[in-house]
Order: structure tokens, then sequence, then C-alpha cells
């Protein structure tokens, strides 16, 4: 059964990895975690396989890495950040 992770409980799930941690490490980890968002959902594996990046140094390195390779709806619309006005 696949676990489900809201985007902003994603940072605690990688913080559990031991870095450097490479591409196929994160996939084994994560297989089962589907990422929830406001619009809808996604295997974290199909995002991990997006990334071009073979090495990830740190939670940080990987956690930005996720966050450049999700769907556009799944952060917010351009425009809609609470600084624009």
């Amino acid at each position: 059964m696949a676990r489900e992770l809201k985007l902003n409980e994603l940072r605690s799930e990688l913080d559990t990895l031991t870095y450097p941690a490479t591409r196929e490490d994160v996939l084994a980890e994560f297989d089962d975690v589907v990422l929830r968002f406001a619009d809808g959902d996604e295997r974290l594996g199909d995002v991990v396989e997006r990334i071009t990046e073979d090495v990830f140094v740190s939670p940080d390195d990987l956690e930005a890495a996720v966050y450049n390779n999700l769907p556009t709806e799944a952060v917010g619309e351009p425009g809609q950040s609470e600084g624009d006005g």
C-alpha cells in the first residue's frame, strides 16, 4: 500500500536517508510514496526519475531537485505567491 505524503511532509522523509544518496537509493527507499498536492498527486518515484542528477549530497539537494521537477500545479500557479500584489 502506498504511503501518502503532503508536500510539507516531504522534508522529514528525505531526512531519513543517508547522504550522499544515489538516485537508485532514493527510488528504492521511496518507491511506495505518493506526493499529494492541492490539485492531485504523483508517485515520488516518477518525480525522481525526471531528475537528471545521479547523486544527492544532502536533503537540501534532493528536496530542491524534487521541487524543480514537480508539475506547476503542485507548487502553485505563476503569479500567485504571497509576495505578488
